[in-house]
């Protein structure tokens, strides 16, 4: 029986892949359906990887380092 990390990370990739068939079959959308596409793996992997790690959050008024 999968745990629930499990199933989580698996419900993420199958959304990836609903992203990447609708970018496929509307191509003006496909860069944004393919951005999608790789957080949701992203997110899944780290899902998987460290169900219980904390993602570090940006302050939005930050300026980005260069």
């Amino acid at each position: 029986m999968p745990t629930n990390a499990q199933l989580a990370a698996k419900m993420l990739r199958d959304a990836s892949m609903f992203f990447q068939q609708v970018g496929e079959q509307n191509p003006p959308v496909a860069d944004q359906m393919n951005q999608n596409a790789a957080v949701y793996q992203q997110v899944a992997q780290l899902v998987e990887s460290d169900p219980n790690g904390e993602v570090p959050m940006q302050n939005p008024d930050a300026q980005p380092q260069e």
